[in-house]
C-alpha cells in the first residue's frame, strides 16, 4: 500500500493559510499524484429571507463564491507550476449545505486527505463540515496539520493511540505507509481495562502486527492522570518528540450529519503536531 492520490481542499482565497504546502511536500515525498480542491463557498442558508428577496441575495452570493473558487484556483496553479509533481485543480461552488457531499465524493477516491486545522482563528463553519465529510462520508484517512508545523520531517517518530476501537484500527491500518517508514512508533495505551483481551500484555498483539509489516514499535502504558485523554497523549507526544500522531476519529450521528465526539474535537483543537485520523 502507498499513497499515490492526495487531495487537498482549500475554501479560502489566503491559500497561504491552507494544508497546500504540506500537501505538496507529502505529494513529492510519496511521489504522488496531488488532486486541490478549489472551493467557494456560499455560506448563506435559503429559507431564511423575506419573500421576493431570495432570488437576488442567492445570485449575489453565488456570484460571489464563483469568484472565489477561481481566485483560489488562479494561485494555486500559480504555485504548483513552478513544482515537479503531477497535480490537477478543479475550481468548485458549493452552498454550506452541499458542501459535505461535493467533498466526500472528492474524498473517497483518494488514498490520504492534508487538511488545516479546522478550528481557531480565521477557521469558520466550512472547515469542520470538510473535515466532517472526510471522515465519515468520504471515509478517507485524514491527516490535519496545523500551523508551522514541519512536514519535510513528519513521520519519523510517531505516538499511536491505540484503545482497541475500530477507528483506531482503521487509522492504523490506513497510515502503514508512514508507520513502515518511521523510525520508532510509540503505541501509547492510557488505562487499559483490567478485564480486557489483552490485560496481560496491552498492546502486543498490535505491536506483532506492524512488527510484521517492517514497522518498530515500543509501547507505552499511560495512567490517567488527567481529566482528558487527549490531554494525556498530547503531553505523551511532548515527552517522546513525536512529529507525529495516529488515532481514530470518533464522533456520533444528530439529524443524520456527522458530529465530530469530544475527544476527537478536543485534539484537534489543541494539537501542535499533524494528526492522522481515521473512522
Amino acid at each position: 500500500m502507498a499513497y499515490k492520490t492526495i487531495l487537498t481542499i482549500i475554501t479560502d482565497t489566503d491559500i497561504s493559510d491552507s494544508a497546500l504546502e504540506p500537501a505538496i511536500t507529502l505529494a513529492t515525498r510519496e511521489d504522488a499524484h496531488l488532486d486541490v480542491l478549489c472551493m467557494g463557498v456560499d455560506r448563506t442558508q435559503t429559507g431564511y429571507y423575506y419573500a421576493g428577496t431570495n432570488a437576488f441575495i442567492q445570485q449575489e452570493t453565488l456570484h460571489k463564491a464563483q469568484e472565489d473558487s477561481e481566485t483560489i484556483e488562479t494561485a494555486v496553479k500559480d504555485r504548483l507550476n513552478r513544482e515537479g509533481i503531477a497535480w490537477t485543480s478543479e475550481a468548485a461552488v458549493a452552498q454550506i449545505a452541499g458542501l459535505s457531499h461535493l467533498v466526500a465524493q472528492r474524498a473517497r477516491f483518494s488514498d490520504l486527505v492534508v487538511m488545516p486545522r479546522p478550528y481557531g482563528e480565521g477557521r469558520g463553519i466550512e472547515d469542520e463540515a470538510a473535515t466532517e465529510a472526510v471522515l465519515f462520508d468520504g471515509h478517507a484517512p485524514l491527516l490535519i496539520v496545523p500551523e508551522g508545523a514541519d512536514t519535510a520531517v513528519i513521520g519519523q517518530k510517531i505516538l499511536l493511540g491505540w484503545n482497541q476501537s475500530h477507528e483506531a484500527m482503521a487509522a492504523i491500518k490506513q497510515s502503514l505507509p508512514l508507520m513502515q517508514h518511521a523510525e520508532l512508533v510509540n503505541i501509547a495505551i492510557v488505562d487499559p481495562p483490567k478485564h480486557g483481551s489483552d490485560r496481560s500484555d496491552p498492546g502486543g498483539a498490535l505491536s506483532q502486527m506492524l512488527a510484521r509489516h517492517g514497522v518498530k514499535t515500543e509501547i507505552s502504558v499511560l495512567a490517567k492522570t488527567m481529566p482528558r485523554i487527549s490531554d494525556v497523549l498530547q503531553r505523551h507526544a511532548q515527552d517522546i518528540d513525536a512529529d507525529l500522531m495516529i488515532m481514530g476519529a470518533y464522533g456520533h450521528s444528530r439529524f443524520r450529519e456527522a458530529i465530530l465526539g469530544g475527544a476527537t474535537r478536543d485534539m484537534l483543537e489543541r494539537t501542535e503536531i499533524p494528526i492522522l485520523m481515521a473512522h
